[in-house]
């Protein structure tokens, strides 16, 4: 006998958009099949989740059962998803919320963000934006504690900033490849005696700062560097790392199927990034995604990031300062052997945070057979 979840987004899936907020909640929904639910999905426009949401309430009438309704946050307000940013329809989506509680339908919702409450959010939205969106923001965190059951986060410590009366608990990105590569697919390479090859992918502005990995790759001649980001986002910060320009540090700005002949090349991937305070809760998508590719990772001690790869034994965590990055790499310059065993932990690890583990978890906490 199937088993039918309901999968709700507030927003339109931008596929071709290579970012976070994309890939999860794509992820999810095939974590979801692949465990053996049926998904009925809600999302896309305002026009286009109305319609959705009456053909499931007319399944619902009808007797179908639901395990659960499992939905992912925008990074707009709820109210404020549609082009136009127009509140049309501010009602629906929690009243469709209310309607599943009615039929005893349990609800879990993974809330992605809290960059709104940062000053980095005040600096890039104009200042009526920013002032219109707070309450809306704040209207999302009081129904998310009139109606959800479970409200996941990327960790924990996040939940400092949101002051949620409800149930909480970590949800946080699978470990798997995110540009149509399985795992197994990805071979190591033959590691090089002399050098040793980073690679890192993500952002470069406001909670990004790298000018530290730079400056030691260009101290060392024994290190390369391939620093993959956003080419907007380069042509914008790269005076800032220009004084660290060299031969062995290439910037390029690929995604999808086209990093994986750099993952194949790397020893190592990084997350060595300033530690803000937004570090320290932020779950970084990437870190997975470097995993999945059976990547020993360096973060930065006092982030989230940081303490999972302590924590895991899968890399290392260090300060933010080019002598400890130094002697952190000398380390393993001169004993390649822990790679090996840095992989052998990921390898042990793998099964606990496949992105079928993060579903299978969701279907325990809120399934039909779920404590109250």
């Amino acid at each position: 006998m199937s088993r039918n979840m309901i999968f709700h987004l507030p927003f339109k899936l931008v596929v071709d958009v290579p970012s976070g907020s994309v890939l999860r909640p794509l992820k999810m929904i095939q974590a979801f099949r692949n465990i053996g639910y049926d998904v009925d999905m809600i999302m896309g426009t305002g026009q286009e989740r109305k319609e959705l949401i009456a053909k499931i309430k007319a399944r619902i009438r009808q007797g179908i059962p639901y395990d659960f309704l499992y939905s992912e946050s925008s990074n707009l307000p709820t109210l404020l998803t549609e082009d136009n940013r127009v509140p049309s329809y501010p009602l629906m989506d929690f009243d469709f919320f209310r309607y599943c509680r009615s039929y005893k339908i349990k609800i879990g919702l993974f809330y992605r963000d809290i960059y709104w409450k940062f000053r980095a959010f005040r600096k890039n939205v104009p200042l009526v934006k920013m002032l219109l969106a707070y309450p809306f923001y704040e209207y999302d965190i009081c129904r998310y504690k009139q109606l959800v059951n479970i409200l996941y986060l990327p960790s924990l410590p996040m939940a400092n900033y949101i002051h949620y009366s409800g149930r909480l608990d970590a949800l946080p990105p699978g470990i798997g490849a995110s540009c149509g590569k399985d795992i197994d697919d990805i071979p190591d390479h033959p590691e090089s005696a002399l050098q040793l090859n980073i690679f890192y992918v993500g952002g470069l502005k406001d909670f990004y700062k790298s000018e530290r990995l730079f400056e030691t790759v260009g101290r060392n001649d024994n290190l390369t560097l391939t620093f993959c980001c956003r080419e907007e986002e380069w042509a914008e910060d790269r005076k800032k790392y220009m004084q660290y320009e060299n031969p062995r540090i290439r910037v390029i700005h690929k995604s999808g199927r086209d990093l994986i002949p750099h993952y194949k090349v790397a020893d190592i991937c990084s997350l060595f990034l300033e530690p803000t305070e937004y570090r320290a809760f932020a779950m970084p998508f990437k870190l997975f995604e470097y995993l999945g590719f059976r990547k020993p990772v360096i973060a930065t001690s006092g982030t989230a990031a940081g303490d999972f790869v302590k924590r895991n034994d899968v890399g290392w965590h260090i300060d933010y300062s080019v002598g400890s990055l130094e002697l952190c790499l000398r380390g393993i310059a001169n004993d390649k052997d822990i790679l090996a065993q840095k992989r052998e932990n990921i390898d042990r690890i793998l099964p606990a945070h496949t992105w079928e583990a993060r579903a299978e978890k969701v279907a325990r906490d809120l399934g039909k057979d779920s404590s109250p």
